[in-house]
């Protein structure tokens, strides 16, 4: 084998288009196939073994080989190569880039350039650090301590196993440094989690497989994880949780509400409190529109619409539950919106009916919730409605709010 095709992972460049590994891989969601991608973590790792050839050898490598952990074997082509020489000729500083793809996910970081410095040291081993556009740690509770660079723990392994490898290869026996730069990093962050996890500067350095599964719920669970561990680690021993920016905005306007230790579920209910028992959480204050959380008084515990619906069902059971009419409940199985059922309730049953219906959503809203958390720690809610504001609480929002108070 000569020495381009060795340095390209044993594949003639000349002889066929650049393919990464993937084009085959696709995930089935909403009866669509969808393209896998590849993470951040596997951009720096594949862009620091590719570095160290190139600092090895002296020689550019435009194409580098990554196992990732999930076990699939990526070709990716390396851009933005440049080499810094010293008086003789020999490399002392390469810098390299693997541009990340995201395959079908919504991804912010997709498209973007993650780059490798890297030179020797004199000391054995892999030291990685994160420069321009990477995340610095402000609080304790996430992957990396205080202090270092948002470079989670796999992708630092990978970035270890591939310098090593690449070592091993050339028989280099010293010490190689890596930096990890993303020159959009800073950007990229005000689009992620990153500032309300106290990630600053820049974007984190992600994948726990190495690959990204487009439309993943797991990653979307894993990242609540992530925030609730933080904030338990920073005093957060009761929650204000909301599904989204309605919620938020809602709870924006409580003013009696701390809101310090706020965070989002999104669909994820059910996962997000055994998550809360697992962490050592001891309450939790759901505050939600009707639209979603009237779907918990029924004890469905993920509010995607692709999971349940039942949102008209519910209501009018609740109507039936309270005194209300046969006639009335039937015209709210035919409406497509929880604020369209509110209006038809209001106007034909009356403040009273409305009231009590309301109550008897929030207490089966209040009998699952703790339900799924069996007791073991606290859990209250709190509904509403873009046209009427608050619907209800369960019996014991105010002490849950005196506790968040006194929390801070």
């Amino acid at each position: 084998m000569d020495k381009e095709k060795k340095l390209n992972g044993g594949r003639d460049k000349s002889k066929d288009s650049p393919r990464t590994g993937l084009e085959e891989s696709f995930v089935l969601y909403d009866h669509k196939k969808l393209r896998m991608g590849y993470t951040t973590g596997s951009c720096a790792a594949a862009a620091a073994k590719a570095g160290t050839r190139t600092l090895l050898t002296g020689v550019e490598t435009e194409e580098i080989v990554l196992d990732t952990p999930k076990g699939i074997r990526l070709h990716l082509p390396v851009e933005d190569i440049h080499i810094q020489r010293d008086e003789s000729g020999i490399p002392v500083k390469v810098c390299c880039a693997v541009r990340k793809d995201g395959g079908d996910d919504i991804d912010a970081t997709n498209g973007a350039l993650i780059y490798a410095e890297v030179s020797c040291t004199g000391e054995a081993g892999v030291t990685i650090d994160g420069g321009e556009g990477v995340g610095r740690v402000t609080k304790p509770g996430l992957d990396q301590p205080v202090g270092n660079a948002a470079i989670n723990h796999v992708p630092r392994e990978m970035i270890t196993k591939g310098v090593l490898e690449v070592c091993r290869e050339q028989g280099y026996t010293g010490g190689i440094s890596v930096i990890i730069r993303i020159p959009e990093g800073q950007k990229i962050a005000e689009k992620t989690f990153n500032p309300r996890l106290g990630i600053v500067g820049g974007i984190s350095v992600l994948g726990t497989s190495g690959i990204v599964m487009p439309m993943s719920e797991k990653a979307l669970i894993d990242t609540i994880r992530v925030e609730m561990k933080m904030r338990r680690e920073n005093g957060g021993e009761y929650l204000v949780i909301t599904p989204g920016n309605f919620g938020e905005r809602f709870a924006s306007e409580m003013p009696d509400l701390v809101r310090t230790h706020e965070m989002k579920c999104s669909n994820f209910v059910g996962e997000t409190l055994d998550m809360a028992v697992d962490l050592g959480v001891k309450g939790i204050l759901f505050i939600s529109h009707i639209g979603k959380f009237i779907k918990v008084s029924g004890g469905i515990m993920n509010t995607h619409s692709h999971e349940a619906d039942c949102r008209a069902e519910l209501m009018a059971a609740a109507v039936l539950r309270a005194g209300g009419s046969a006639d009335l409940a039937r015209k709210i199985l035919s409406t497509n919106t929880t604020e369209d059922a509110l209006k038809i309730l209001k106007q034909e049953g009356g403040d009273g009916l409305f009231d009590a219906s309301m109550k008897r959503i929030t207490e089966r809203i209040g009998f699952y919730l703790n339900a799924r958390v069996q007791g073991r720690i606290e859990t209250g809610a709190v509904i509403f409605s873009n046209d009427f504001g608050m619907l209800g609480r369960t019996e014991n929002v105010p002490d849950l709010v005196e506790k968040l108070r006194k929390q801070g």
